[in-house]
């Protein structure tokens, strides 16, 4: 499409040309070749220079210090094509072949090549892609596709209703107007008629000369008078006759083109008589009227001149007295301007003595702007704002050292002992570290805050030296110091309290000193803003304007605070250092000594955010860890005790302790206050006479317990006093606990259920009462689980350990009656229905079932206990039948039957004997439902 339309303009520029050169003729080729420019239309020059001036401008390109011409066909010059020339030789050339050019050359024929676009470019088009029909195609002018040019969507669609309203306005006056236009042309046409009507035939046709029309009519000139008397005297060989006869033509003529003239005349008189004996007229009243108003003109410039002597000149000069009066009071007032811009000085000198440093910075803001508006080109002061903005640097440099100094003095007071606070003002010379902060808000110095806060913290780093420094040089420690002046060697626990108890009291103090300094700066920037300070222990302010914008109000004051977060949390980092591992890792903290670096960490915290408002972490975390390592080492301890317990097991009953019994109710009742007896070595003896032989829970539900039991509820009661005494460790020891009681959970399975006791601590077998002991105890920590989760507040893993000790505890019971069901099975597989009653096989069975109540009796709950005999009768009662089915023996009333009614009834006895079940199981309801299959 670029091609098309490239190529389509070429061919219209050609046109145009060739039209161009038709319209002009053959005149317009033998003109002069410097007339017109063939390549630029509508170009025409006057004389040769605009044509050269013209062909330097467009056709001509220069490279260095030659010149190329470029005036011909596609801008090569025929007779100069490549070459470039001097600046001499081109106006050569050019006067040469293009101004003294006889002929000018015709253009060439258009051709394929003079296009801008051609095949090659089509082909190579980029967006059109490769495509396939491009040589089926003919060359022509529907080589290229044509696409369709949409509407504009943003122009709307104009048609004829859109003019209706227009028309419709406009209708009216515009038919009048062709009326009023009709009447004008026939009143033209009339008047052209009457005219023609006028004049005679023989003068309407026959023009004047217009060389009788010029102003001037100069005879005595030969061309002139040629032209009037047209080959008068140029016949010398005419005859007197004929010259008579050529003057007789020649008058009549010049007669016949007076009349025309007069006619003419006539006409025009004619057309304005109105006007013309109107002016003559109103002549007369004219001349009357001008020679009034000049008259009128006389008096008023004779009043104006008395007008003038009386009042005028001595009003001026009145007024001129009165300007020159002013300009002395103008004058006046410049030299006493410039009389106290010359006590600015020493001024300076006194404001800044007595640390008035906002008065002093406005006077120098004030005498500069006069210097610049009232006093601009006084000679006598042109170095004095030079002065003046040395002076101002010298303040701002001056204020910058006085406020270092004195953040330094105060910083460094010593401290009061003991940690005791300051009674008298925090701040030391309020008045002056005002003055110091009032300057520099006035000089929009806001860098003293990150200044104070270098002090400040390089004030820490030097107090925690000085302390650790003190407390090497009290023993016989080796001093090695680090950079940050707190990392030693070869300190105890109680030495790094000491240290961190005496860096808390200390730092606490210089963060009062901070809060007060920092807050006379919040004051001071709310009286620069305009403000006033909602504090009640107000400082002395000094009366000023305000100055201090709200952005930078804000602005200052946002780093006011964050100066005061920044020093805490320095002050944190600091502590948490002494705190850190690497300090204390050589040191095991116990739980009295953790307590202590609980309590001075709080108290440090509390001071800090009260003092800047935002907690702080550092330290907090520090202490978190210190309590991990010790969660971690105490839980080491017990699980490991405990694990050991485990493998000394014997898993015989031992009595209980009145102060186990004391433990079992305080954790009942939630109170873990007291702390835990310590172990005693005779708790798996049965001797000694002290103490319950079973632990009452709620002063009721009585639990057999073995030893390890017993050290298991004294570590929760440890755990749990731990955590009520120090709650950091709340957390640690949830978990631990739960990890602790897995372990007594996994570690018991294999020792009583997979026979791991036979093997570590020398049991000859694993006996139902050793079963049953197990089972108590872990109803036990089953009964203490919901208590310590409400302890603990969260445990992460109770739901998974209560099941885990609930699926042990029926394990358990299913080991015991299958024990038991075993046995009977075996039984009842040799026996037989007959004599003597009772069998020695139910004989055998009793004696099972009475040694198997011998056994858990005194350790399970009753109910416990009607649960395992249910199962075992319920399998006793399968196999039973089981066994009657082989034996072929029915309920009959044969002699069968009745063996089987007497060995069952002898059963039953032993089970009411035992009061192994529920009453309403130990009637004789088995005789009937024995044969019932």
């Amino acid at each position: 499409m670029a091609a098309a339309t490239t190529t389509k303009t070429t061919l219209l520029d050609n046109e145009e040309r060739k039209q161009f050169v038709s319209s002009n003729g053959t005149n317009s080729i033998n003109a002069p070749s410097w007339q017109s420019c063939f390549y630029c239309t509508r170009e025409n020059f006057k004389t040769i220079g605009e044509f050269v001036t013209h062909l330097r401008n467009r056709h001509c390109t220069r490279e260095g210090g030659s010149f190329v011409c470029r005036y011909g066909f596609n801008g090569v010059c025929a007779s100069l094509p490549l070459d470039g020339v001097s600046d001499r030789d081109y106006d050569a050339h050019v006067a040469k072949y293009h101004v003294n050019q006889q002929s000018r050359e015709s253009p060439p024929e258009w051709g394929v090549y003079s296009a801008a676009q051609n095949l090659p470019a089509v082909l190579n088009d980029p967006q059109k892609g490769k495509q396939s029909n491009l040589f089926t195609k003919k060359w022509g002018e529907h080589f290229v596709e044509r696409a369709s040019i949409p509407g504009n969507p943003r122009l709307p669609d104009v048609t004829h209703a859109d003019f209706a309203v227009y028309l419709g306005s406009i209708g009216k006056r515009y038919r009048w107007h062709e009326r009023r236009q009709q009447q004008q042309q026939q009143q033209q046409q009339q008047q052209q008629t009457a005219t023609t009507a006028t004049t005679p035939e023989h003068l309407s046709a026959v023009p004047v000369p217009e060389i009788f029309l010029k102003s001037q009519l100069q005879l005595h000139h030969a061309s002139t008078f040629d032209q009037v008397f047209p080959s008068y005297m140029q016949t010398e060989g005419s005859s007197k006759l004929q010259r008579q006869q050529t003057g007789r033509q020649l008058q009549e003529q010049l007669s016949h083109y007076l009349d025309i003239v007069e006619v003419k005349i006539a006409q025009q008189v004619s057309q304005k008589s109105a006007a013309f004996f109107h002016a003559m007229t109103t002549q007369h009243a004219i001349l009357a009227e001008m020679q009034q108003a000049a008259e009128q003109v006389r008096q008023l410039r004779s009043a104006l001149a008395q007008l003038h002597g009386s009042a005028v000149v001595d009003s001026f000069r009145v007024m001129r007295y009165a300007q020159r009066r002013q300009h002395y009071v103008t004058t006046l007032d410049k030299l006493r301007l410039m009389a106290t811009v010359h006590k600015t000085q020493p001024m300076l000198q006194l404001l800044l003595g007595t640390q008035d440093y906002v008065a002093a910075l406005d006077l120098i803001s004030t005498t500069q702007e006069i210097l610049a508006a009232e006093l601009l080109g006084v000679h006598c002061f042109k170095h004095l704002p030079m002065q003046l903005g040395e002076m101002e640097k010298l303040i701002d440099k001056m204020l910058t050292t006085e406020f270092e100094r004195y953040a330094a003095t105060d910083l460094n007071r010593p401290l009061l002992d003991g940690g005791q606070p300051e009674t008298d003002s925090v701040c030391a010379e309020e008045d002056k570290l005002v003055a110091i902060v009032m300057g520099l808000l006035r000089k929009q110095n806001f860098s003293f805050v990150q200044s104070y806060q270098q002090e400040a913290i390089a004030t820490i780093r030097a107090i925690i030296k000085q302390l650790l420094i003190e407390l090497l040089s009290r023993g016989d420690h080796e001093l090695c110091l680090t950079g940050a002046g707190e990392q030693s060697l070869e300190l105890t626990l109680t030495e790094w309290l000491t240290m961190l108890q005496r860096a808390s009291y200390a730092l606490g103090g210089v963060l009062e000193r901070i809060k007060a300094v920092v807050s006379i700066m919040q004051q001071t920037a709310d009286a620069a803003a305009g403000g006033s300070s909602p504090q009640e222990h107000t400082v002395n302010l000094i009366d000023s304007e305000a100055f201090l914008s709200a952005a930078h109000h804000e602005q200052l004051s946002g780093q006011l605070q964050q100066l005061l977060q920044a020093v805490c949390h320095y002050c944190h980092e600091r502590c948490a250092n002494i705190v850190s591992p690497q300090s204390l890792e050589r040191c095991a903290a116990s739980e009295q000594e953790l307590l202590q670096l609980s309590q001075i960490v709080e108290e440090f915290s509390e001071t800090t955010q009260s003092i800047c408002s935002a907690p702080s972490v550092p330290l907090q975390l520090a202490l978190k860890v210190q309590a991990s390592r010790y969660a971690q080492r105490f839980h080491a301890e017990h699980k490991q005790k405990l694990a050991l317990l485990l493998d000394q097991e014997r898993w015989r009953q031992v009595d209980i302790p009145q102060e186990f019994q004391r433990i079992i109710d305080r954790m009942t009742a939630g109170d873990y206050a007291k702390q835990a007896p310590l172990d005693t070595p005779h708790l798996g003896l049965n001797g000694g006479g002290i103490g319950n032989p079973v632990l009452l829970v709620e002063g009721k539900q009585p639990f057999a317990l073995v030893s390890v039991a017993l050290l298991l509820i004294q570590m929760l009661y440890e755990y749990g006093g731990s955590a009520q005494r120090l709650p950091l460790l709340a957390s640690y020891h949830a978990r631990n606990v739960v990890d602790l009681l897995r372990c007594f959970n996994s570690r018991s399975c294999q020792l009583i259920i997979g026979a791991g006791a036979m093997r570590v601590a020398g049991l000859k077998t694993i006996t139902s009462t050793n079963l049953a002991l197990v089972s108590r105890a872990l109803q036990l920590v089953l009964y203490l689980l919901p208590r310590l989760r409400e302890h603990f507040e969260s445990m992460s893993g109770y739901e998974a350990i209560e099941r885990d000790y609930q699926g042990h505890i029926k394990e358990i019971e299913h080991k015991i009656h299958g024990i038991v069901s075993e046995r009977v099975t075996a039984q009842l597989e040799a026996w037989d229905a007959r004599p003597p009653i009772p069998s020695q096989t139910f004989r055998h069975i009793s004696r099972h079932l009475v040694k198997l109540h011998e056994a858990i009796a005194g350790v399970l709950p009753e109910a416990q206990i009607h649960e395992i005999y249910g199962v075992v009768h319920r399998n006793f009662k399968d196999k039973l039948r089981e066994q009657l089915l082989k034996l072929n023996i029915y309920n009959n009333g044969g002699p069968q039957h009745g063996v089987v009614t007497s060995e069952l009834t002898f059963y039953m006895e032993t089970l009411r004997t035992l009061k192994a079940l529920p009453p309403s199981q130990l009637d004789n309801g088995i005789l009937e439902h024995i044969w019932l299959y």
